[in-house]
């Protein structure tokens, strides 16, 4: 007989998910409490354009709020509290190693956790980890974990040992920054045992960071902090063979830290326009900084790629058209820049947030290069962007706009891949994303639509599916760009990538984020957090691929490219899997029996382990438990089937997950995120215990035997 959830209590804030009001506020400027910036019916783009700019002349931006949906930590009913300790452990039972008691976590394997391991699907074969509010990394039986680099830690050369008392903006730009995200593990040559770690700093907690924070007037130190702490870092870390631990390695030639003044280099078909130019940049091509840069890639090039998301929020004063389809606010911003630089207020420098919404590359082997901001690949809250290639070579390009009602694209290259390491090989390969077609995604459902009445019932042929086509809307070569979207240039396209989804027609999602191809299958998936407003007051209806109606939990969408080829032009779609309590009837995972899942709500970031099961890490988790990292079967007898593998602290968020043969690596994102936390009185001791400052950090886990991971 089935047993019920160990943890079923309803959350106790008021934002939409399982959000803090504190990460709305720091992560995505309160987008949720603002109006849905696309109120589009998919068929105006040409007017708002016009209004905003004129037709070719000056532009005045877009960006401050976004759409991340509220943060935060919901609290279980009846949890007793547990404290942080060590975040170094061998798999014992003290520490930060905490296996919460009761089974397998798994809702329906009331076994012993032995049985609960052997029933998996290879990849998957560890005790789930139960659903639960624990201060703590919390990882399956016979598994070990340890801090690998928190916040703050030196890595350059010549930075000093973190201080959280005498921070300064020198001091950070040599250390580790804040609130890790996407992570990208790569091979060193010639160096045994070593990789090289590159991570996103998505955004700042100012109340975190400092004691005595004013959040009125913020002084010139804290936002030059707070600057230094944006961006991306490159650390070196080395393996210890016996353990699986993974330590960095301080002052590597390889180390980097890129930060929200780092110079970077506008490319491809944008790069020069009118809409990119500024007073501190007449030229279009530069631009100082990346900015709250969320999941991302790797390319087969040896490159990683970076998603500036929630860039609107940095930016204040918007009063354009366009300004608010992009989720820029009308006055200042909570973290108050603008007071300290005249590029983060609109009304002064009305171009600049023209810069900021691209996919970033950075190449991690030279630590001299300057990153890129590929304009070919549009401008929106791009999530991720995961790169496959065409079978002669060609790169193909996945990214999510993370909003309500959003989009999700492809991108298209041109220009196939060269082999080989030369200096003219990776120049050559550095521009592959500057030349290609973008394409938006629009989904037809198969069933009638009568059949999709929002509360998640599955229709008369037992599966949400349906078909689908790649719409092209810009096309750049060497030779120029042209727009497929009637009245809009190809700048604008590039530069309004979202007034160009609505003219054309793409389907609204419910935020659409993390993109991942199987490299088994080539089959993709679509990660959709949730979407409270869907079919609220005058806001889109469930649709066969939305299919509920305020959707706290989201879904992941699996999308089949015609023939198994990347560059085709239509797809078929199916829902892989709908969030939610497996004891609720509108919830579904491939068709396993729900007695024998763990619950699971708003997937976030998504990876594939070597036997290509999925992997898919949560963000504002509506179940009453912490988020954590989930593995799930995508074929075979077992499809389907899905296990809790750890949770993460109190108010913290799973990011960045990475699934090797012996290791898993997560991100622990905000961790004591919730409303009310301050650096004098925080919500989470996390990761060095009491007394200490709550920090971010990546966190590695293995399996204490010397196994491979869930085998």
């Amino acid at each position: 007989m089935r047993k019920l959830l160990p943890l079923i209590g309803t959350p106790s804030q008021s934002h939409p998910g399982g959000r803090s009001a504190m990460t709305c506020r720091f992560r995505c400027g309160d987008a949720c409490f603002h109006e849905v910036p696309n109120t589009s019916d998919n068929a105006y783009v040409g007017e708002v354009i016009a209004g905003a700019i004129g037709r070719r002349a000056m532009v005045r931006a877009a960006a401050v709020v976004t759409v991340a949906a509220a943060a935060g930590t919901a609290g279980m009913a009846g949890a007793p509290p547990v404290a942080a300790a060590s975040a170094d452990t061998s798999g014992k039972s003290s520490g930060n190693s905490v296996r919460p008691s009761g089974s397998s976590g798994s809702s329906g394997n009331s076994g012993s956790s032995g049985d609960s391991a052997a029933k998996g699907a290879r990849g998957l074969r560890y005790s789930a980890v139960a659903p639960n509010t624990v201060d703590a990394v919390t990882v399956p039986d016979g598994y070990g974990q340890n801090v690998v680099i928190r916040w703050g830690e030196p890595i350059l050369r010549g930075a000093p040992a973190f201080d959280p008392e005498k921070q300064t903006a020198a001091a950070q730009a040599g250390q580790f920054g804040y609130n890790n995200d996407f992570l990208a593990l790569l091979p060193i040559p010639g160096e045994c045992d070593r990789q090289l770690l590159v991570a996103n700093h998505e955004y700042t907690d100012e109340v975190l960071m400092f004691r005595g924070y004013d959040a009125a007037n913020p002084t010139r130190q804290q936002v030059e902090v707070a600057w230094a702490a944006h961006g991306l870092g490159v650390v070196v870390v080395q393996e210890d063979r016996r353990t699986g631990k993974l330590t960095a390695v301080p002052r590597h030639h390889l180390n980097r830290r890129v930060t929200a003044t780092t110079e970077f280099r506008l490319t491809g078909p944008a790069a020069g326009s009118d809409l990119l130019k500024t007073s501190a940049d007449p030229t279009g091509t530069k631009v100082l900084g990346t900015l709250n840069n969320c999941s991302g890639g790797t390319t087969p090039w040896g490159t990683t790629l970076h998603g500036e998301e929630n860039f609107n929020q940095y930016f204040a004063n918007g009063n354009r058209a366009t300004d608010k389809r992009y989720g820029i606010g009308t006055g200042a911003t909570e973290r108050k820049w603008e007071r300290f630089d005249k590029r983060f207020d609109v009304a002064r420098e009305p171009n600049e947030v023209h810069r900021f919404g691209y996919v970033v590359e950075l190449d991690p082997y030279d630590p001299a290069s300057t990153p890129r901001k590929h304009t070919a690949l549009g401008r929106f809250k791009h999530e991720a962007a995961t790169v496959r290639l065409t079978e002669d070579g060609r790169p193909v390009v996945y990214s999510g706009d993370d909003e309500r009602f959003d989009y999700f694209y492809k991108f298209v290259g041109g220009k196939r891949m060269r082999k080989g390491s030369s200096r003219a090989v990776r120049e050559h390969n550095l521009s592959l994303l500057d030349e290609g077609t973008l394409y938006v995604a629009r989904l037809t459902g198969d069933s009638p639509a009568i059949e999709i009445d929002g509360t998640g019932k599955l229709p008369a042929d037992g599966e949400f599916d349906g078909s689908g086509e790649w719409i092209p809307i810009a096309t750049a070569t060497a030779e120029g760009a042209v727009s497929h979207v009637e009245g809009m240039t190809a700048d604008e396209v590039f530069v309004f990538t979202r007034l160009a989804g609505d003219k054309v027609g793409a389907t609204k999602m419910d935020r659409p984020e993390d993109i991942q191809p199987s490299p088994v299958t080539g089959k993709v998936y679509v990660a959709l957090t949730n979407n409270t407003n869907r079919g609220v007051g005058a806001n889109a209806e469930a649709d066969e691929a939305n299919p509920r109606n305020a959707n706290k939990h989201g879904h992941i969408l699996e999308l089949t490219e015609r023939r198994g080829r990347p560059e085709s032009t239509t797809f078929a779609w199916s829902l892989f899997l709908v969030a939610g309590d497996p004891d609720d009837p509108a919830t579904y995972f491939a068709g396993f029996p729900k007695d024998d899942v763990s619950p699971i709500s708003c997937p976030d970031n998504v990876a594939f382990d070597p036997h290509g099961n999925l992997w898919i890490s949560t963000d504002g988790s509506q179940l009453g438990s912490h988020d954590g990292l989930f593995g799930v079967a995508t074929r075979g007898s077992r499809r389907g089937e899905l296990k809790q593998f750890l949770t993460v602290p109190k108010g913290a968020e799973t990011c960045g997950p990475i699934v090797q043969d012996r290791r898993v690596l997560v991100a622990v994102q905000h961790p004591g995120e919730v409303d009310g936390a301050t650096v004098e009185k925080p919500a989470s001791t996390w990761p060095d215990g009491a007394g200490k400052i709550v920090r971010p950090a990546v966190v590695a886990v293995w399996r204490t035997d010397g196994g491979d991971i869930g085998v």
